[in-house]
């Protein structure tokens, strides 16, 4: 007979019972009929077994969907299960299966096999605890204008047991938004809400779902003018204006202004050859699909030699 090992008792709600050869009743009484697991996590299955008097137990253990007039194999030695199950079981009749890594092809019903000293008392708990594997899945926007709200769901292909949901943002827990059960919620969203997220439930928080990236459309942002080469500007030089802005989608016009003037178009804007009428204040306007915004001004100040030299003479007295 296996030895005995203490597995804590949990409320017991399924009763199968049947009357012995022996005048008595077996029951098994099963605290859950189905269980919802994680797929990666670790489940129990745990339940109380009573015999009829004058039989002695032998043995104990575990089997999946057995056969009437089949003898059912011990899941401690089916090779798809040997070193992830585990017997627990003690003197108050209480015993309960330890199912570690548990896997998609771990969806069976699981039952629990009892044999005695006399050949024909035999006994095993139908239809046992049905086992259903999940994993968690985030189902959200693509796409998300920037302003706009949005809902990110956690979601699993059955119901897990009193989940706390948590959510993570690039690897990083997420503390300062709405989340209400298994729904994040972004009031407004912004282009900073823009990255990768996933899920998880409390107890089992390195079961990650698989990441989701959330991207956010939002009009240009810091667009600012760079001048090349820095420094003095001296007039006949070449000087290039560069102009560097965040969008999504990404800036695709660019419009050059000196003073309210448009002088050109694109990202950069060329001066081959500077002069001193180029001096002045210049700035860039961006634009997307989402709006537009201009940089805050740069000043060029061209330096040049002396220009028309005049002499004037005054009559002497």
């Amino acid at each position: 007979m296996r030895s005995l090992r203490t597995a804590p008792p949990l409320p017991l709600v399924f009763l199968l019972m049947t009357a012995g050869a022996f005048g008595a009743e077996w029951s098994v009484k099963y605290n859950q009929q189905e269980i919802c697991a994680l797929k990666g996590s670790t489940v129990f299955m745990n339940a109380t077994f009573t015999h009829p008097e004058g039989l002695t137990v032998t043995e104990t253990f575990w089997v999946i969907h057995p056969v009437e007039g089949v003898e059912p194999t011990d899941l401690s030695i089916d090779p798809d299960y040997s070193g992830r199950v585990k017997f627990l079981t003690d003197d108050q009749k209480h015993f309960s299966l330890k199912l570690s890594d548990v896997m998609k092809k771990d969806e069976h019903q699981f039952c629990f096999r009892i044999i005695t000293n006399v050949e024909k008392e035999r006994w095993w708990g139908k239809p046992g605890v049905h086992l259903r594997v999940t994993e968690l899945r985030v189902e959200a926007p693509e796409e998300v204008t920037e302003g706009e709200t949005a809902d990110l769901t956690c979601k699993t292909t059955c119901s897990l047991t009193d989940p706390t949901f948590i959510w993570y943002k690039n690897g990083r827990p997420l503390t300062t938004k709405t989340i209400k059960n298994n729904q994040l919620h972004l009031q407004k969203v912004s282009s900073e809400d823009a990255g990768s997220y996933s899920c998880a439930v409390g107890g089992s928080q390195h079961l990650h779902s698989t990441a989701h990236r959330l991207r956010v459309r939002y009009p240009p942002k810091r667009v600012s003018v760079s001048i090349s080469p820095s420094g003095e500007i001296v007039e006949g030089s070449s000087v290039t204006l560069t102009c560097s802005s965040d969008g999504n989608p990404p800036v695709k016009i660019y419009t050059w202004f000196k003073g309210s003037t448009s002088v050109g178009e694109g990202k950069t804007y060329s001066i081959p050859s500077i002069s001193s009428e180029d001096s002045g204040e210049y700035t860039c306007q961006s634009r997307n699909d989402h709006g537009e915004r201009r940089s805050t001004a740069v000043y060029l100040t061209v330096t040049y030699p002396p220009k028309t030299i005049s002499v004037s003479f005054s009559p002497s007295g």
